[in-house]
């Protein structure tokens, strides 16, 4: 069964045309792994856009990206390491997008000069209700009759009811 814990998701990339379908699936892959069905095609989306746009715009080509899960939120970061690259003139079109499609989104700087770019989505992991075994509730109805001595499929098997009312096998 899976529950709603905590989860962490780490790629590393060089991000090419071919490659941003791959990650897309990769990511999707494991939203569906985490129970996340309903945010497949947002964060996806969002990712694939800054793939795109980081491919189109930066020199150095390596990205990563990475997924919290805090059972509450979705975080979702890609991180590019050309120093170069200008989120406000060069992803504008990309960052519209995520701040319209997410519940909250940021830019920082990295210590080396890279950039990190991140989105959340607020979701609920899938409700599923363990099996647990649950004691018997009492019957309203009138009950049956206490049954005979012994009954009668017992007695031709050669079984006898003892004095605590169990049944053994007649000697």
């Amino acid at each position: 069964m899976k529950t709603a814990v905590p989860c962490y998701y780490h790629l590393d990339v060089e991000v090419s045309p071919e490659r941003v379908g791959q990650v897309r699936r990769i990511l999707a892959a494991h939203l569906r792994f985490w129970n996340l069905e309903n945010l497949v095609e947002p964060v996806c989306s969002g990712a694939e856009m800054l793939l795109l746009a980081i491919d189109e715009h930066a020199s150095d080509k390596n990205t990563s990206i990475e997924m919290w899960w805090n059972r509450q939120h979705l975080i979702t970061a890609v991180g590019g390491n050309d120093q170069a690259l200008r989120p406000d003139q060069d992803l504008r079109t990309c960052l519209q997008h995520l701040a319209a499609n997410s519940d909250g989104w940021g830019c920082c700087a990295t210590d080396t000069g890279a950039k990190v770019i991140w989105f959340s989505r607020r979701a609920r992991a899938g409700e599923r209700v363990p099996l647990v075994a649950t004691d018997p509730e009492p019957i309203t109805q009138e009950g049956l009759e206490v049954p005979r001595e012994i009954m009668p499929v017992a007695r031709a098997a050669g079984w006898a009811r003892t004095s605590g009312g169990i049944l053994e096998e007649a000697r």
